[in-house]
């Protein structure tokens, strides 16, 4: 499998689904199954039982997961694509619209 190209923390842009051109930041990234989970994308209803974390349980909305392809990484504003290449015998990310090295 490739590497992942969407990170923790990456600022990234939704291109397609119910949320298209919403923006929002990488809350946890699932590599295995190839999802996202963006703060304040992909809202669902659920029902939580009382616990110790939730005195009251309830109606909760949170976040789901979406598809990383269904998200683009945003630089300077803009989405674009990342690539990798090698600096100084390390491997980083770059954004292939400008070219400049993300991390």
């Amino acid at each position: 499998m490739s590497t992942f190209k969407i990170k923790k923390g990456d600022t990234v842009k939704v291109i397609a689904g119910k949320d298209k051109d919403k923006e929002g930041k990488v809350i946890s990234v699932d590599r295995k199954n190839n999802k996202v989970v963006v703060e304040g994308i992909n809202m669902i209803t659920k029902h939580e039982k009382p616990s110790a974390a939730n005195q009251n349980g309830g109606i909760v909305q949170k976040e789901a997961a979406i598809d990383a392809s269904n998200v683009m990484y945003v630089h300077k504003g803009k989405p674009t694509r990342i690539g990798f290449k090698f600096e100084n015998d390390k491997k980083v990310r770059f954004a292939k619209s400008t070219g400049d090295i993300i991390d």
